[in-house]
């Protein structure tokens, strides 16, 4: 079938664009320059990209740069971005050019047409929705209002909620007692709650960790214009917008103190990448563990059951694997490779603009919306829904050799390693082997070898 085009206009010439595409020339032409992957940039993006456009036409129109009707087309155009309207109109691929000028381009030109229509009056892309900008500071702007929202409004609910969900399962079953590995080696005994506390603790130091971070993504490149000079910008427009931004978006940002580290280096989003990169070592570190604790049910540690989710097998009838903790181990495996890329694009600041844009934002994005759905996902479906194998547990306690660590300070070293060895040799539980070659009475023995009493520290008395 043949498609309906039209023909616009820049300054290039006549280019073929869709009979009903909202964009213009520019879009179309990076359209045909970069068919290099098939991604386009994320959503968030464009909702962040929208709200930059519009609280930039705010800004102009409280300045009185930009007529009434104008300023207000623009606006509410921006606003049905901002709810999730015309995400079609955005087909540019995430490998373009360096600047991302192609996106926000793009952006300018889906909201002429949009605000054309609403005011009866032509909306000029560069001159109007533009005004005050330039692709080397909006582009960095938007990447740091994307991330800021997805952070406040998708992850930190998620880390929040899982924290939340391993605090709940302590309190159900923290009291019990296994035994605690160095090594993947038996050692001292420790309960459950300290093992979830110890993961929760992972999760909210990272948090921490993304939240500082945010202090230097959250003050904004907006008003450095082409090189951080500000050059075609009203010396009031930065700190104007960035209060008009505030409002919209209903979270706090600030006008930058320096334009040109914005513009020229991205290292505040390095920074937040690197804290999206601890948060996904600590759920690898947790979904090893639940793998670990769940492996079996028989020749495994079997100290755990997750739920049974799906078959887990095409031959083995009966198999059912630990899909949610390998999901999350892929998602960690894949932040962790989009902050190597970040920190690679990073290093991509040459003089006065940094010109890996685009795929940082794709890659920080990705994390983000990775890392959110993940904590969700572990704290319903794995950390809230496992059972504890408690007879397993016990068992294994019971004939740990290790738990005859809290007899040195009685029994001294040697003898103690040598009860251990004993006991592991024969099979035997710890405290029959102590009660046969020691003095100590049993009663003694089990106050000394009381697991739970061994989770708490200290020296045996």
């Amino acid at each position: 079938m043949t498609k309906a085009y039209r023909i616009e206009k820049d300054s290039m010439g006549e280019v073929k664009v869709p009979e009903n595409a909202l964009y213009q020339a520019q879009t179309q032409r990076a359209v045909n320059n970069f068919p290099v992957s098939g991604l386009t940039m994320p959503a968030q993006f464009i909702k962040a990209l929208a709200f930059v456009k519009q609280a930039a036409a705010r800004s102009n129109l409280e300045l009185g740069l930009l007529d009434d009707p104008i300023a207000h087309a623009i606006i509410d155009s921006c606003q049905e971005i901002i709810d999730g309207q015309h995400l079609e109109q955005f087909p540019i691929d995430v490998f373009q050019t360096g600047s991302g000028t192609s996106s926000n381009m793009n952006a300018n030109e889906v909201i002429a047409t949009l605000a054309t229509q609403r005011a009866g009056q032509p909306v000029n892309p560069n001159d109007h929705v533009n005004m005050g900008q330039s692709s080397n500071d909006v582009i960095p702007t938007t990447i740091q209002v994307s991330a800021v929202l997805a952070c406040h409004e998708h992850l930190f609910p998620a880390m929040a909620h899982l924290s939340q969900t391993l605090d709940e399962k302590s309190a159900a079953v923290g009291h019990i007692v296994k035994t605690g590995r160095t090594h993947l080696m038996d050692a001292m005994p420790v309960t459950l709650a300290q093992e979830l506390q110890g993961w929760k603790a992972q999760i909210v130091k990272a948090r921490h960790g993304i939240e500082q971070s945010l202090d230097n993504v959250s003050a904004l490149a907006q008003g450095g214009t082409a090189v951080g000079t500000g050059i075609n910008a009203d010396p009031r427009f930065a700190a104007v917008f960035a209060n008009n931004l505030s409002v919209s978006a209903e979270v706090p940002f600030t006008s930058s103190d320096n334009f040109f580290y914005n513009l020229s280096s991205q290292d505040a989003i390095v920074g937040l990448s690197g804290q999206l990169k601890t948060a996904a070592v600590a759920l690898m570190k947790m979904a090893n563990d639940l793998r670990w604790m769940n492996s079996g049910p028989l020749a495994g540690l079997g100290e755990i059951e997750l739920e049974a989710l799906q078959p887990g097998s095409s031959i083995m009838p009966g198999k059912v694997n630990p899909v949610i903790p390998e999901a999350a181990a892929m998602v960690s495996a894949q932040v962790m490779g989009n902050d190597t890329t970040i920190t690679v694009a990073g290093q991509s600041g040459n003089f006065q603009l940094n010109v890996m844009l685009p795929v940082i934002a794709y890659n920080l994005l990705q994390s983000i919306e990775l890392l959110s759905n993940t904590f969700t996902l572990m704290a319903d479906k794995a950390i809230a829904t496992f059972h504890v194998r408690e007879d397993k547990l016990q068992e294994a306690l019971a004939k740990n050799p290790i738990l005859v660590t809290a007899l040195n300070p009685v029994i001294g070293y040697l003898k103690a390693a040598e009860i251990a060895k004993k006991a592991y040799k024969e099979k035997r539980d710890i405290l029959d082997v102590a009660e046969e070659e020691t003095d100590l009475s049993r009663s003694e023995l089990e106050s000394l070898l009381d697991p739970q009493k061994l989770t708490t520290g200290g020296v045996a008395q």
